[in-house]
């Protein structure tokens, strides 16, 4: 055998190389988003039930109460108005309360031992809870295309340019997307989808009442006033109203001076993104003491 031949056997085989940490990362994430999607289409009284409340908020907030909330300015019984002033708390409202069933659904991966397969599989950790909040975040979505049809269907319109009504429905889906991550961290410490979703759902009431979404925050009491205008709820309400170009020069934008309602676009942004990095954190964290 030749010397050339030789060395050509004792050469090492090459081994393919592996996709960088960050690449395998969201690849994995995508693959957990997908199979949750799968799972949602198997699953179709799931997406159907979480259609009903919200429209069933509309329904009940425009013609039941709508004609007995007077907006300042406006005159009583104007439920045109009042439509206009509702929507944007309507989908926030939506977007948040899907938490709760994010929560549940990991719950219920932990109680059925799903993610003991996942441990056992050679992929990135925090993959199994991004996965699954990109598959709740297109949920979401869909959800608010069908609300925003019913809220057209009952004399709901915008008075802006389309990519500012876009904009605005972004910024729902950002906070939406940040929730999601407070119902993976509680879905993570419970033992029960059960409790998961009566989690979620205990600190979402006070959060979405004690704010802009559904009255004026003039006629609360002064403490609530101040809780409510520093709300990341209430930012994202009103920063999509303005994009909407739903907001009412009758109604005060602010009652204390409070710079998220003066500028509630950019704090709403900023109360999203410091959400995601303190509960992703927290859940990533959590997820590998559970799994570890």
């Amino acid at each position: 055998m030749s010397a050339v031949g030789h060395a050509a056997d004792e050469a090492p085989t090459r081994t393919p190389r592996s996709h960088g940490g960050l690449t395998r990362s969201v690849r994995d994430s995508l693959v957990v988003a997908q199979r949750n999607l799968i799972r949602m289409l198997r699953i179709p009284e799931v997406v159907i039930f979480g259609l009903i409340q919200p429209i069933m908020f509309v329904v009940l907030f425009t013609y039941v109460f709508g004609g007995s909330i007077a907006l300042p300015g406006a005159q009583a019984g104007d439920t045109q108005a009042y439509r206009e002033f509702l929507m944007a708390g309507i989908f926030a409202q939506t977007v948040t309360f899907a938490t709760a069933g994010a929560g549940a659904g990991i719950a219920d991966d932990m109680h059925k031992g799903l993610i003991d397969r996942f441990r056992s599989l050679p992929m990135s950790r925090g993959a199994v809870l991004t996965g699954r909040t990109l598959a709740d975040l297109v949920q979401t979505a869909l959800t608010l295309v069908v609300l925003a049809v019913v809220a057209l269907l009952i004399g709901w319109r915008s008075h802006e340019n389309p990519a500012s009504v876009l904009a605005g429905f972004a910024l729902l889906l950002l906070l939406g997307y940040a929730f999601s991550w407070i119902g993976a961290l509680i879905g993570l410490t419970v033992r029960t989808p059960e409790a998961a979703t009566s989690g979620g759902l205990i600190w979402l009431f006070p959060l979405t009442f004690i704010s802009n979404a559904f009255v004026p925050v003039n006629g609360m009491p002064s403490v609530l006033q101040h809780i409510a205008e520093w709300n990341p709820f209430s930012a994202t309400v009103a920063g999509a109203r303005q994009l909407f170009g739903n907001t009412i020069d009758s109604v005060p934008r602010s009652v204390t001076g409070a710079w998220p309602m003066e500028h509630p676009v950019l704090a709403s942004v900023l109360w999203s993104v410091l959400i995601i990095a303190v509960f992703r954190t927290l859940a990533v964290r959590k997820y590998r003491s559970a799994a570890g």
